[in-house]
Order: C-alpha cells, then structure tokens, then sequence
C-alpha cells in the first residue's frame, strides 16, 4: 500500500548578486597576439575567442598596444 504524500510549501527568494563592471584601475596595455593566445588558452571555440576579445576592448578593460593601438574592436574582430 503506497503512503499518502504530503505537500510542504517551499518559499522562493531569488538572489541578486551585484557585479562591479567599473574600470577604475588603468586598462591592461596588450599586443593583439598576446591578448588572442591569451583568451584562447581558456577558450573552446573560435566564435568565443572573438565574443571574449571583442568584449574586452570595448569595456576599456584591455587596450591594445603596438600595431593595432586605437583600432576600433569591430574592425579586429569582425
């Protein structure tokens, strides 16, 4: 005989967690190779090496020095 089951109510609360996007430390000066060798080294893909790098020069966290230096990341990455 199978037991009757009993229904407890369970109370949801989602968290919120706060990230700090601020760039109030000086951007990371990089070369384009080092900063491709770099996020490819934990990358999967291709298309998340230029989602990542793309991402990272247009929040101003890396800028780029040597060659490319000023180059507007949609033309690198596009």
């Amino acid at each position: 005989m199978a037991q009757p089951s009993t229904r407890i109510p369970v109370e949801h609360h989602p968290v919120v967690h706060a990230i700090d996007t601020s760039v109030e430390e000086a951007p990371t000066e990089l070369t384009f190779l080092e900063l491709i060798d770099a996020v490819s080294e934990v990358s999967d893909t291709e298309q998340e090496v230029i989602a990542t790098v793309s991402h990272m020069l247009n929040s101003g966290r890396v800028r780029l020095a040597g060659n490319f230096r000023g180059e507007p990341a949609a033309q690198l990455c596009g």
